[in-house]
Formats: C-alpha cells, sequence, structure tokens
C-alpha cells in the first residue's frame, strides 16, 4: 500500500512537471512566432513606404501595434509613414515616442535627423546626427556622418563639415553622395585638384546627375579643357533638357 501511494505520488508529480513544460514550451514558442510576425509586419511596411503605397504600409502597421502596441519599431515606421503622408506634427510625435521608448535606436535617431534637417531645423538635426554617430557599431554610421556634416555646412561650421566628410569616406568610401559632397565642397574652397579626384571617384561609382555635370562644367572650365567641358555641357543637355543646372550652365556661356 506504502508502495502504490508513493508511486502514485511520483506520477502525478511527473505529469505535473510534464505538463508544466509543455506549457512553458507552448508560450515560448508563442513568443517567438508573435516576434517574428512582429519583425515581418514592420519589415514589410517600411518597403512598402520606401515604394510610397501607403495603404499597404498602414495595413502591415496596424498588424504590429495588435502584436505589441509598444514595439519601438513600428513607432518607428508610423513616423516614416506620416513623413511620406506630409503630416510633420504627427511624424515628429511617433520619431519621439519611439526614442523614448528606446533612446539607443539609432536608426530611429538618424532618420528624425533627416526629418529636422527636411524641416530646415538644422541645429536640432545636428544634435540627433551627432548622437546617432556616436554609436560606433551601427552599419549605416558613414551616411549618418554624412548627414551630420550637410547640417554642419548649415550651420556655417565648415571646417567640421570637411572633417566629418573626411571621416565618413574612410568609414565607407562607396558612398556616391559623399564624393560629390566633397568635391563640391572642394570646389568651393578651390582645392580643383581635390575636387577633380572626388568627382571622377563619383563617376566611378554612380551616373551622373545634372549637379554632377554642372560641376564637372565648372571644373574642366577652370583647367580650360575645352573639350571635357563640351562633353559635360552635351551630356546635360541631353539628360537633363529641363533642369535648373542647365540654365545655370547657360548663363555661364553667355558670360564668355
Amino acid at each position: 500500500m506504502v508502495v502504490t501511494r508513493v508511486l502514485r505520488q511520483y506520477l502525478i508529480i511527473t505529469l505535473c512537471l510534464f505538463l508544466g513544460a509543455c506549457v512553458s514550451t507552448r508560450n515560448e514558442t508563442a513568443q517567438v512566432d508573435s516576434g517574428r510576425a512582429l519583425e515581418s509586419h514592420v519589415t514589410l511596411a517600411l518597403k512598402y513606404i520606401q515604394d510610397k503605397n501607403r495603404e499597404s504600409a498602414r495595413h502591415h502597421l496596424r498588424r504590429a501595434f495588435e502584436i505589441d502596441r509598444r514595439s519601438v519599431d513600428a513607432t518607428f515606421a508610423m513616423a516614416m509613414l506620416y513623413q511620406l503622408e506630409a503630416e510633420p506634427e504627427l511624424a515628429e510625435e511617433h520619431f519621439k515616442r519611439a526614442l523614448r521608448l528606446n533612446s539607443k535606436h539609432t536608426r530611429a535617431r538618424n532618420n528624425f535627423g533627416v526629418f529636422l534637417y527636411d524641416q530646415a531645423r538644422y541645429e536640432e538635426a545636428y544634435q540627433q546626427f551627432e548622437q546617432a554617430a556616436a554609436d560606433l557599431d551601427y552599419n549605416n554610421r558613414a551616411q549618418v556622418m554624412m548627414n551630420q556634416g550637410r547640417a554642419a555646412l548649415k550651420l556655417d561650421m565648415i571646417d567640421k563639415g570637411k572633417a566629418l566628410f573626411e571621416h565618413a569616406n574612410q568609414l565607407n568610401t562607396n558612398l556616391p553622395a559623399l564624393k560629390y559632397e566633397l568635391a563640391q565642397l572642394s570646389y568651393q574652397q578651390e582645392d580643383y585638384a581635390a575636387a577633380r579626384r572626388y568627382l571622377d571617384a563619383y563617376e566611378g561609382i554612380a551616373r551622373p546627375t545634372a549637379a554632377s555635370l554642372l560641376l564637372g562644367i565648372k571644373l574642366e572650365r577652370r583647367f580650360d579643357n575645352k573639350d571635357k567641358e563640351a562633353s559635360y555641357a552635351l551630356l546635360l543637355k541631353n539628360r537633363f533638357p529641363y533642369s535648373q543646372e542647365l540654365l545655370e550652365y547657360q548663363r555661364l556661356a553667355e558670360e564668355d
């Protein structure tokens, strides 16, 4: 009898432990699945925002908030959606909310800086970029430093802007916009040889823009290279016939 009672108790305890383990495993699996679903909805929302598909983006963000109403990634994505929809007050509110939820969300901080820069709030933008650039592990740190450099130039911090551009160029040698920024700044500082090097580097990794072609024209005029200048001018006329840059080139040509 005693043995039977002990055996029964042992079986009950074993069964309870087994059922508890099953419940724990199910809970952990559910958490993993919901985490994956949340990540998927946010990723899709950001993709649709990039494609300017507002309805699909909002659908996925609604689903994301159903999973976690305090999701920092979903809050950041909602800020991006409001920015796309030209709702600056709502966008700023959600950028700030995302950073309150996670002050170390570097992507949100950088994009908040871009938002502020577009609002011509350059000092505030600079501060956001500065904090974001302090994250040494951020994959797009060179992009952040380039953004900080642009804000520095708007604040007439020319030397600081140049130093940031050069540092960013050391971190990532394949950013076309950064090559152009360095070429443009070097031209403004009358360092035409450096401007030519940076513009050559730009042309090696990117297609020409109206701005880069106009800069090329100005540089070749400095070096009195009429053939190269004419080549740039022809490309500008053919590819960007209604650009402001073409009008500026025509004014330059009329002054000769």
